[in-house]
């Protein structure tokens, strides 16, 4: 389709449709972080906030504009570890918001099916099974191609793929992928350049979001607790997840969000306070 310029000059243009702020459908976007950081809980649940159109089945916090059908293709986990994080996530969530997610969200476990999204025919039986759907979640990256990913070529033909099934379906392609060993060696995690492989990979995606570990330095710095506001300290820094956007295209980047983690590894949005006995109570902004 060529743009008619002149229409685009002289009418008000189309309302963009965002599945969540900043994440355009029809296109592709990222989500990058080290293993066992939290990734995949974050891409769940926001699967779910994405399914449900009822109050109570938004637990991280996406405020979505529009809900519709989620495909969620898990290659990492064995159908009972799925099951036990729906299981946590389901204590969560309120009885209508379980049965709207239960009609809206299709969990597929393809861990040693061996999907190869460069294959023509499984192109074909993805686009066809994700045709309704508004998200397709991918978790992850590397357990769907064959391809080389240092290279740049071949990671752009992947991503170039992906763009076909999304501009096929109409829904939004949210990749899960893992980090460099540098990038995690540095905690340069959440960077816009800290996913680990070819560049292409996040050039050539429209968004990218990323959950980080809370560091030494922010737990000494930070506080849970609004009246004291004793820091959070080392011991227990691994209960909290930072997430954030390191690239958007679309719209202006939003302030990182902090999440605690529940029993189970569920993620849920916690506003976390300057580690200061002040009188005046601040939400953390990033430290110094």
């Amino acid at each position: 389709m060529v743009i008619d310029l002149q229409t685009a000059f002289e009418s008000e243009p189309p309302t963009l449709d965002f599945i969540w702020p900043g994440f355009l459908a029809g296109t592709v976007g990222a989500l990058v972080a080290p293993g066992a950081t939290g990734k995949s809980f974050w891409a769940l649940e926001a699967a779910m906030s994405i399914a449900c159109s009822s109050a109570g089945g938004d637990l991280v916090g996406l405020n979505p504009t529009h809900t519709g059908r989620v495909i969620y293709l898990a290659g990492e986990d064995p159908p009972a570890a799925l099951v036990c994080r729906v299981h946590a996530i389901g204590k969560h969530l309120v009885r209508q918001a379980r049965e709207i997610i239960m009609e809206n969200l299709t969990l597929e476990p393809i861990m040693g099916q061996r999907m190869n999204v460069m294959d023509s025919r499984h192109l074909a039986r993805i686009i066809d099974f994700c045709g309704d759907a508004r998200l397709i979640v991918l978790d992850t990256l590397s357990r769907i191609h064959c391809l080389d990913e240092n290279s740049n070529g071949d990671m752009a033909r992947l991503v170039g793929t992906l763009e076909h099934v999304a501009s096929s379906t109409g829904a939004a392609i949210l990749y899960l992928h893992h980090v460099s060993k540098g990038s995690a060696r540095e905690f340069q995690t959440d960077q816009q350049q800290a996913a680990r492989g070819a560049s292409a990979l996040i050039d050539n995606a429209r968004w990218c979001g990323f959950v980080a570990k809370m560091t030494e330095k922010e737990s000494e710095c930070l506080s849970d607790l609004p009246d004291d506001r004793k820091p959070i300290g080392n011991d227990r820094r691994g209960h909290f997840v930072r997430f954030g956007v390191s690239k958007q295209n679309y719209d202006a980047t939003p302030l990182d969000r902090w999440y605690q983690r529940r029993s189970g590894g569920v993620l849920l949005p916690v506003k976390l306070f300057e580690a200061t006995q002040e009188s005046n109570r601040k939400v953390w902004r990033g430290c110094a």
